[in-house]
């Protein structure tokens, strides 16, 4: 968001001329862009609790809970995935003898910065992400290189993502495939099929029907905005606790991803992880 006001205050220059957002870079061109080093960015640490599943030199994979952001927004500053794992992965870090563990105390994350100078922070590389009330499974590198690595991989759609979601009523179906043009309405600001929107297309089985609503295993093979709520609202049977689309009202968005497998960035190993519990 800061790169898009830059662009329209005219401080980034494409081969000497100010150019709109939206232009495609090409080979050779030449890039000026006036950075405001002193403003505060989204590298902010807090000391806020992490599930990790899995951790090494290159990567972590977080089990991340309903209700929390991934990165902060023009809203929402404090208490994100990202703040956290800055706040994690920079912790050893001196600072004139005391640490940053010493210096962010929970609850006191506003006082909380990162050092300058000759040390280097580690910056959290997000590849991808949940919705603020989705839970489950997100990976995260450590190094530019695994960032790259990892990116490729989901471009490709090397990468396999199950969720698990409660949906309203019976699913009679054991299985299916549900797609869609999926915009967004800019009036309503909300996401949605929509005539002139991009293609997308998730597979369902159903895990177990209950009462008057049903376990379902979702497997987005695109990766849509609200993908997964919107598909299954389509069908008749919105995920409990999206009240926007039809849902009954309970305590979170029944809405967790559940699996994740994908190569290690470095090894080639394949890794599997596999969260069921909401």
């Amino acid at each position: 968001m800061y790169l898009r006001e830059l662009v329209r205050e005219e401080k980034c220059e494409v081969n000497g001329r100010n150019e709109n957002i939206g232009y495609r870079l090409r080979a050779d061109d030449f890039l000026e862009i006036e950075l405001d080093e002193t403003r505060e960015n989204a590298m902010r640490p807090e000391n806020v609790e992490l599930d990790i599943v899995f951790e090494d030199a290159e990567i972590m994979v977080i089990n991340k809970p309903a209700g929390m952001l991934v990165h902060p927004t023009h809203r929402d500053k404090s208490g994100t995935l990202l703040n956290a794992l800055t706040f994690y992965l920079n912790r050893k870090v001196l600072t004139g003898g005391n640490t940053i563990g010493k210096e962010c105390a929970p609850g006191k994350a506003r006082d909380c910065t990162l050092p300058t100078g000759r040390v280097s922070a580690i910056r959290p590389g997000l590849i991808h992400r949940l919705d603020k009330q989705t839970s489950g499974l997100i990976v995260v590198a450590k190094t530019a290189r695994c960032h790259r690595i990892l990116a490729s991989q989901f471009q490709k759609k090397l990468v396999q993502k199950l969720y698990i979601a409660l949906v309203e009523g019976i699913v009679q179906h054991d299985e299916g495939l549900v797609n869609g043009e999926i915009g967004r309405f800019a009036d309503e600001k909300r996401w949605g099929l929509k005539a002139d929107g991009k293609p997308s297309e998730t597979r369902f089985r159903v895990r177990k029907r209950y009462a008057d609503t049903t376990l379902l295993e979702l497997e987005p093979v695109t990766g849509r905005t609200n993908q997964l709520r919107i598909h299954c609202a389509s069908i008749g049977h919105p995920i409990v606790g999206d009240v926007s689309r039809g849902g009954r009202e309970f305590e979170r968005l029944c809405l967790h991803a559940a699996y994740l497998g994908f190569k290690h960035p470095i090894s080639g190993d394949p890794l599997e992880f596999l969260i069921r519990k909401l």
